[in-house]
């Protein structure tokens, strides 16, 4: 029979992780259950954590890593069987969950004996990979701290475009993308080889930022960053698009972006400098937001050689 959630791959990988769970949740509830516990799986962990001593709901959930509603629904349960009960607290209006003498038995003995057989079974099912396994899944819960699965679904794109941050890797990248454009129409200045030879040093350890735009197929084939020049100015500079990426709306889909980044940066002014040579950019920066500046021109332009066009961005609205 078709397994429909492993078929869908990624897309379903909350899914599958969801089943994963309930299987082995299943498995250690009738463990739990046949060493006279009357818990389910979902307590442990505050079992666990309350040993270290009475917390708030909050210091729970923190702890724990799951929302409260879920903590506060545990501590009711975990009340109800005697479990835990209200702690003295110095503030009234601070709630304080410990440990009764019966929760501090069962824990004693959910340490003692139940988590180590429930931790062997584990073991044994990822003997051979349990350390990649683990890092793996942290990795991923880092991931999710930076931004949530609804944020990076707004961030995709039907044609497959992606947004990729700016690591070391990717340096020669940011290079030869914007070394391509660059030397196609102009020539390259001081300032650009010490920026795209220095990427991290230049642009990322300052405060700024770097995107890249990568392509089903193509890999990356677009860069951008936003270059602290101030104590909020940010130029957003080297935008540049492969030209194997004609076509995609690479660039736009960048800019976007970035643009987002920097408000999120509290970027004031959002600025850029170009050349009027770089019509179809100009076109596209216009569309989305940047207006030509003579005070950005005053006061930035002479940056480079090749500058004869600033652009100040404006918000919707604004």
């Amino acid at each position: 029979m078709r397994d429909v959630i492993a078929d869908m791959g990624p897309a379903f990988l909350g899914s599958r992780l969801k089943r994963l769970a309930e299987r082995m949740q299943a498995g250690a509830m009738n463990t739990i259950a046949d060493a006279g516990l009357a818990m389910q799986p979902g307590h442990m962990a505050v079992l666990a954590a309350l040993r270290a001593g009475p917390m708030t709901i909050g210091q729970l959930a923190e702890t724990i890593g799951i929302s409260q509603p879920g903590v506060t629904r545990s501590v009711g349960q975990l009340g109800n069987l005697g479990i835990l009960a209200d702690a003295p607290a110095a503030d009234q209006r601070t709630r304080l969950v410990e440990l009764t003498e019966t929760g501090r038995a069962a824990a004693h003995q959910a340490a003692s004996d139940l988590w180590p057989r429930i931790g062997m079974a584990a073991q044994e099912l990822l003997e051979g990979f349990e350390d990649r396994f683990m890092a793996q899944i942290a990795a991923i819960e880092r991931a999710l701290d930076e931004a949530s699965i609804a944020e990076r679904a707004a961030r995709a794109r039907p044609d497959g475009l992606r947004l990729r941050e700016f690591s070391d890797d990717l340096a020669r990248d940011f290079h030869d993308i914007n070394a391509q454009w660059i030397n196609a129409m102009f020539s390259l200045e001081a300032t650009d080889r010490e920026v795209l030879e220095n990427p991290r040093a230049r642009i990322i350890e300052p405060g700024g930022a770097i995107l890249f735009v990568e392509a089903p197929g193509l890999g990356v084939v677009g860069a951008c960053a936003l270059q602290k020049t101030g104590p909020s100015s940010f130029e957003l500079t080297k935008m540049g698009v492969r030209e194997s990426a004609r076509g995609l709306k690479a660039g736009e889909f960048l800019l976007d972006a970035m643009i987002a980044r920097a408000g999120d940066m509290g970027a004031d002014p959002l600025y850029l400098l170009t050349n009027r040579k770089c019509a179809a950019a100009i076109h596209l920066y216009e569309k989305l937001g940047f207006n030509h500046d003579a005070e950005i021109m005053a006061s930035y332009g002479a940056r480079y050689a090749r500058c004869d066009v600033a652009m100040r961005y404006t918000a919707p609205g604004a």
